[in-house]
């Protein structure tokens, strides 16, 4: 349903959920999920010292507004306190996760028909 909402087609499916270092977070209700992320950890740095990126950051339409990506965000940084982290954010949600601390590099990009930009959060203790 998420996929289908934002327009991502099968060829943007990476299938690195089942990953051994991929963790899932996701908040549930009676109608099924309501939101959803995950942290995949890569072998490299993507990005300075960050092997940690957070993505597929999604809330269900009828539970927005609620906070529900800022409790799973929080639970994420508080989990993964001190690594340093990165995500590839839509542009026009870049201010929350600067709230997280998060900063913006490099310049907007196309992501499934998506502007995004790339931002990074050095770890913190």
């Amino acid at each position: 349903m998420f996929f289908v909402e934002q327009k991502v087609d099968e060829e943007e499916l990476d299938n690195r959920d089942q990953e051994p270092g991929t963790r899932h977070y996701w908040i549930a209700d009676s109608s099924g999920t309501a939101a959803y992320l995950r942290v995949l950890v890569n072998e490299q740095p993507e990005h300075l010292d960050a092997r940690h990126i957070i993505g597929r950051v999604v809330v269900r339409t009828d539970r927005r507004g609620e906070g529900l990506a800022q409790k799973l965000m929080d639970q994420v940084l508080k989990d993964f306190a001190g690594t340093p982290t990165m995500l590839h954010a839509q542009q026009y949600v870049a201010p929350l996760y600067a709230k997280f601390g998060f900063v913006a590099f490099g310049e907007p990009y196309e992501e499934a028909t998506i502007m995004h930009i790339s931002m990074y959060r050095a770890g913190t203790n």
